[in-house]
């Protein structure tokens, strides 16, 4: 069963960058679509972004797009997201996770059947 460690998360001014990290192990790495979701709080979670399995094709929120930038390295069994120009609007926790169920829309949280623990970002205004 694969596990999901993610990593990078903290406080940083508005207008800055951060860099997330989620370290997969126990699985097949290079075959997973694997995204990116957060959640605020009183928020329900929402999708962020998404890269498949080949690594060159991904799809971002409206929110983020321009900003945030997903990607994957395979022989490290890691995908990053590397986050500038950040709002207040973007403090939530950060979940990987992968994605199990393809009957379910790519882009939405019950697509995905393994989580990560989540990393807190804090964006300071």
């Amino acid at each position: 069963q694969v596990q999901l460690v993610e990593s990078g998360g903290g406080l940083v001014q508005a207008g800055g960058s951060l860099t997330l990290s989620c370290a997969a192990s126990g699985g097949t790495f290079s075959s997973y679509t694997m995204g990116w979701f957060r959640q605020a709080p009183g928020k329900e979670r929402e999708f962020v972004a998404t890269i498949l399995a080949n690594g060159g094709t991904t799809y971002y929120a409206d929110s983020v797009k321009g900003r945030f930038t997903i990607s994957r390295d395979a022989a490290k069994g890691t995908v990053y997201l590397q986050m500038n120009s950040l709002k207040s609007e973007d403090t939530a926790i950060y979940y990987c996770a992968v994605r199990t169920r393809l009957t379910y829309n790519l882009q939405t949280a019950p697509s995905y059947g393994v989580w990560g623990q989540g990393t807190q970002v804090t964006v300071s205004s």
